[in-house]
């Protein structure tokens, strides 16, 4: 069941700002005074969307204290990329800042990133140091992550999975189904702009040391962050994927057959022809994959600002 704490103004406004909070009760109030102290100060008209995931401290009954924001409430916990759907697809902004509420991300940067939106359609806090556990696994696994997601969107990308971002808020919305539940919510928007055309950005920002502690499960998130890579790009690129695979098989073969016309008098092996036409059905898959794809892609989207 979901509850909301609705204001009763209705107005658009320049900004809305989402916050997921999962467990958070030791610093969400500190993480929400800065936030609105950095709104203030910038002169965006704002709100401050809180989606309380589930949480299971005493985060809930803080929230319920505190004035001026809209609230959401997950009777169970969802997940990040939920909170972040809901709270698009609610937020009255025309602008949409994802951030978190663990004080990791230098919140009062946001109106930075939001005035970079004049002509853009989405800025992303692209991190300069790296923080959390398993550093040694973590950081050459991102970087992996990272670079098949260059290749695949065939665009530079500092930082695949910040999660403090600012976006079009009528642009976002074409991707929130796209949404996973997870923390590869991030990657799939930044994806999602770059697949479709759209104008993104990044903004060099300070990273911090977590507060409280982390729901960052290493093994498990960064599985789903190379899934959900690769899931994009059969969305929207599928020969991407398929056609260096199927390249690879045919060069394969082609060394294998002059391997048997060498050795076996230009007899032909049976795994040989197996390699051709595994090399030919991978091709022809991601033709038709292709093709599915540009007859169910939406004939009108919004349209991308200039640079």
């Amino acid at each position: 069941m979901t509850q909301s704490r609705e204001p009763i103004e209705s107005e658009e406004l320049d900004v809305t700002v989402v916050l997921p909070v999962y467990n958070e009760e030791g610093h969400v109030v500190a993480e929400i005074d800065r936030i609105r102290a950095a709104m203030e100060d910038s002169g965006f008209s704002y709100e401050i969307l809180v989606i309380d995931d589930g949480s299971s401290d005493g985060s809930h009954e803080i929230l319920l204290g505190i004035p001026d924001i809209r609230l959401i409430t997950f009777a169970e916990n969802h997940g990040t990329g939920t909170s972040r759907r809901v709270g698009t697809n609610a937020a009255r902004g025309r602008i949409v800042v994802w951030t978190d509420a663990d004080m990791t991300y230098p919140n009062d940067r946001i109106p930075d990133l939001v005035a970079q939106l004049e002509n853009c359609d989405q800025v992303v806090g692209a991190r300069t140091s790296e923080q959390g556990t398993a550093k040694l696994f973590r950081v050459p696994a991102k970087w992996t992550i990272r670079k098949l997601a260059e290749y695949l969107t065939r665009s530079r990308i500092p930082d695949l999975n910040s999660g403090l971002r600012a976006f079009r808020r009528d642009v976002g919305i074409q991707f929130t189904h796209l949404l996973p539940t997870g923390f590869s919510c991030v990657t799939t928007l930044t994806m999602a702009f770059l697949a479709n055309g759209y104008c993104v950005r990044y903004m060099d920002i300070e990273y911090n040391k977590r507060a409280g502690k982390s729901k960052f499960h290493w093994r498990k998130d960064t599985r789903r962050y190379l899934t959900q890579v690769v899931r994009m790009m059969l969305s929207w690129e599928p020969l991407r994927v398929f056609l260096p695979i199927g390249m690879l098989l045919f060069v394969g073969a082609s060394v294998k057959l002059g391997v048997d016309w060498a050795t076996r008098d230009f007899r032909l092996a049976s795994n040989t022809l197996l390699l051709y036409f595994a090399a030919f059905q991978v091709i022809v898959l991601g033709l038709l994959a292709d093709l599915i794809v540009r007859q169910n892609r939406p004939r009108q989207m919004i349209p991308p600002r200039t640079r």
